[in-house]
């Protein structure tokens, strides 16, 4: 509102109010800066930004205690003789004792609420606290906050609840040019609407009870500023809730680490029944923690559940991430710092409402994932790459590196194994060519899966393996172990990361060679992503048909192009022909997989290796997929095209016993090929 009303050409100062301490004019990033610099007194500070005056009351929650409202009410005065412009109080508590002098200036009360029916049971209690305060029903306003859903309460009915004006309904930030606009004209209306004649009886209810301040007249307050205090009392509900229930947790978790074996609690991950008792025994202190408590009779059931709840995550699992790793549908988990989670849903990541206390709460977490593995991480090993118990690949860094706080990553993957009716299902690829894969696979085709990070290459590979027939040695080969395949003859290598020396680090490269000694059928490499680029390619060449591994590329065009600067970091310097004649003869096919603009997932071409033409290796795409937009739905919208061309490797499927008719293809729209 501040800075819309700066925009509009006029004066603006804004009060921060709110004494919780959490800085609610965190936007005016500028001014938070000058605050820091300028704080003259523990009462409030005063800081300019361009023609904004940004008034704090408090640093701290602990300052609050020593405001004092002879100092506000000299605050106040100013405030109103400088006039001018617009004054906004950002105050959550319209009843607190210690702001009544702020309060008395203000011409209108703005209140800010959520349309749902918590927003409006808050809403009234906010209405009534004004009133008792002699503020008139004609000096409020109500502001609809981020409306959405079908379950908001629409505004003419907010109207008829309440008997005041819906002067503005603001969108969701995420439209930020809606929301611009919205404020903006909020802004326009508030300093054009004629300001409400003084709170008339409010004077006297604060000169009864107020001798610590300093005399005043009623006259001031017709001055020719406007001062708009805005409630968020939703906020507030809120904020209070969370404070309340974050100092009982923090009390109850300080006096169950001195009643409760936290060692075994951490050696306990690999040892279900361990846990399982452990579990029980904080269970058994929580209830006897929780009802000695005086406090606890103010929470509900559920928040007593969710303090229990939270407590065991934090002695047993990942605190404040353990609900968002029982939600099937969160697949990345991102840890920006203590306070900034982010999760994936459904292909689009979304900040979540979880928080950590500090980075030491971040960092105890790290240690709690790496310590079962035997890895470390501190100042002088501030990378590590894990893998939790149930798969789920985990990489953590922290400071110096990081310079944000700790940064934690948890890329997850799903309960239920999908299979390739599922992706025909979401639309990742369409039936007609489900044959050509399955038919590639079993004819022993060499096939590199290529995509960005996060589109799924992996769970493609893990699919792809469904079609290698039974009866086959299979050797998988990661860095982190993700895949998962259904065939009874399968060996899994996992490399193996220095020790606390520095010693023991087992490379993927050095499984490659090692894998060929073991007499694989097929070899499965999780990703390329080094100089075992070199030893996949001739592991292909010699012997070891139907091999599968993922690369990072955006095109296959690109793939290839990689693959051969991976093998020049084999420490060989091999001719750039030499090495492009290797792929070639390796590699049989591409599948390019890429997340869309709507968070979908896609194969958007299965292309074949032909050969070489001079220095160059040649391709043609066999099937792409065509993007037209979006729907009305926000949703990606194409077709899946054949390109027309016979695969030249379709003699290997006859030597193989597989049959394949490249007349399925033809259902998909015709078109000519791009290579």
């Amino acid at each position: 509102m501040a800075r819309a009303t700066a925009r509009l050409g006029h004066g603006a100062a804004v009060v921060d109010a709110d004494l919780s301490g959490r800085r609610s004019v965190g936007e005016l990033s500028d001014g938070i800066r000058a605050l820091n610099v300028n704080r003259s007194n523990s009462i409030y500070a005063v800081a300019r930004v361009g023609n904004i005056e940004v008034v704090e009351l408090v640093d701290k929650y602990e300052d609050a205690f020593a405001l004092r409202r002879s100092d506000l009410a000299e605050l106040a005065g100013r405030l109103v003789s400088e006039g001018g412009g617009l004054v906004f109080i950002d105050a959550p508590r319209p009843a607190g004792d210690v702001i009544r002098p702020l309060v008395k200036i203000a011409s209108r009360a703005m209140i800010v609420m959520e349309p749902d029916m918590l927003g409006t049971s808050a809403t009234r209690v906010t209405i009534r606290d004004l009133a008792a305060l002699g503020i008139p029903a004609r000096a409020m306003w109500l502001v609809v906050n981020a409306r959405q859903g079908k379950a908001a309460i629409a505004a003419r009915e907010l109207e008829k609840i309440f008997g005041i004006p819906v002067v503005a309904e603001v969108p969701n930030q995420r439209d930020r040019r809606a929301y611009d606009k919205a404020i903006e004209a909020l802004a326009r209306k508030a300093f054009e609407a004629p300001a409400e004649a003084p709170f008339t009886n409010l004077t006297r209810a604060l000169s009864a009870s107020a001798s610590d301040v300093a005399p005043d007249s009623d006259e001031s307050s017709a001055s020719d500023a406007a001062t708009v205090m805005v409630y968020d009392d939703d906020a507030l509900a809120r904020q209070t809730q969370t404070e309340r229930r974050t100092k009982i947790r923090q009390e109850i978790n300080a006096a169950m680490v001195s009643r409760v074996d936290l060692v075994a609690a951490s050696r306990g991950h690999s040892d279900g029944e361990k846990i399982s008792k452990l579990r029980d025994t904080i269970d058994a202190i929580l209830v006897e923690l929780l009802e000695g408590r005086t406090d606890i009779g103010e929470l509900t059931l559920a928040e007593r559940a969710q303090i229990k709840q939270e407590i065991i995550d934090e002695q047993l699992g990942l605190g404040p991430l353990e609900d968002l790793m029982r939600d099937p549908a969160v697949s990345e988990i991102m840890v920006n710092g203590p306070k900034r989670i982010y999760v994936e849903r459904a292909g689009k990541l979304t900040l979540s409402n979880r928080t950590f206390n500090d980075d030491r709460h971040v960092r105890l977490v790290i240690e709690r994932i790496v310590a079962p593995l035997g890895r470390r991480i501190d100042e002088s090993s501030p990378m590590v790459d894990a893998r939790l118990p149930d798969g789920s690949r985990v990489n953590a860094i922290i400071e110096p590196l990081s310079l944000k706080g700790s940064t934690l990553t948890i890329r997850r993957f799903g309960t239920k194994r999908l299979g390739i009716d599922d992706l025909v299902r979401f639309g990742s690829i369409p039936q007609d060519a489900v044959g050509l894969l399955k038919a590639t696979v079993e004819g022993r085709l060499n096939v590199v899966v290529s995509g960005g990070t996060g589109t799924g290459k992996t769970t493609f590979l893990n699919i792809l393996s469904n079609f290698i027939p039974e009866g086959e040695r299979i050797v998988t080969i990661e860095d982190a172990a993700e895949l998962q395949l259904n065939q009874d003859h399968v060996v899994s290598l996992e490399a193996r990361a220095a020790n606390i020396e520095g010693k023991g680090a087992v490379a993927i490269r050095d499984l490659v060679k090692n894998s060929l000694r073991m007499r694989p059928d097929r070899i499965v490499v999780g990703e390329c992503r080094g100089g075992e680029a070199l030893d996949m390619l001739q592991a292909m060449n010699t012997g070891h048909d139907g091999s599968l591994t993922t690369l990072h590329a955006n095109t296959p065009r690109d793939a290839l192009s990689r693959l051969e600067t991976l093998v020049l970091m084999a420490g060989f310097e091999l001719p750039v022909k030499a090495i492009r004649e290797q792929i070639a003869s390796a590699v049989d096919v591409i599948v390019q997989i890429e997340r869309m603009r709507d968070g979908s997932r896609k194969v958007v071409s299965v292309t074949e290796v032909v050969g070489m033409e001079g220095d160059i290796v040649t391709i043609q795409e066999i099937v792409r997929y065509q993007a037209r937009g979006l729907n009305d739905e926000g949703k990606i919208v194409g077709d899946f095209q054949y390109t027309g061309v016979q695969p030249h490797y379709m003699p290997r499927f006859e030597e193989n016993g597989v049959h394949f008719d490249v007349r399925e293809l033809a259902k998909l729209q015709q078109v000519a090929a791009a290579w």
